[in-house]
């Protein structure tokens, strides 16, 4: 799940492009803050790393991440900082969990955007980990 869809248009900006394997498509969110994206597991996982891929100008800011083991609150555990490299190209931003509980839910949350309406565009979003 996502925060939500620039203009509601999911057939052109919905979540499902974070995962296609296309560099043409992306997720991009309306404006406002805060944006996040929620990913539920089959079964708890471990994750070790999140690796995403921003369209440079709307990439997030003081982000954390925050899961939980099943169906009860999120948690917050671990705060990140992707750096918006230039307006014009695409930022790649790699970040190794330390110390990540197990998770079936995990949650990354954008609280601001370097965009000024708090926009966030994600071409690409893997979470690289161990099952449990």
């Amino acid at each position: 799940r996502v925060s939500s869809v620039l203009n509601r248009d999911v057939k052109q900006f919905g979540k499902k492009f974070m995962f296609d394997g296309d560099e043409e498509t992306c997720w991009n969110s309306d404006q406002g803050s805060p944006q996040w994206i929620l990913v539920e597991f089959t079964e708890e996982v471990c994750p070790e790393e999140i690796q995403l891929q921003f369209q440079g100008g709307f990439v997030g800011k003081d982000c954390w991440l925050e899961g939980s083991s099943g169906d009860g609150d999120l948690k917050r555990f671990m705060d990140f900082y992707p750096e918006d490299v230039n307006s014009l190209q695409i930022s790649f931003c790699l970040f190794t969990v330390k110390e990540a509980p197990s998770v079936k839910r995990l949650r990354i949350v954008f609280p601001t955007s370097t965009d000024f309406f708090g926009r966030v565009t994600v071409y690409k979003l893997d979470i690289i980990g161990t099952s449990i």
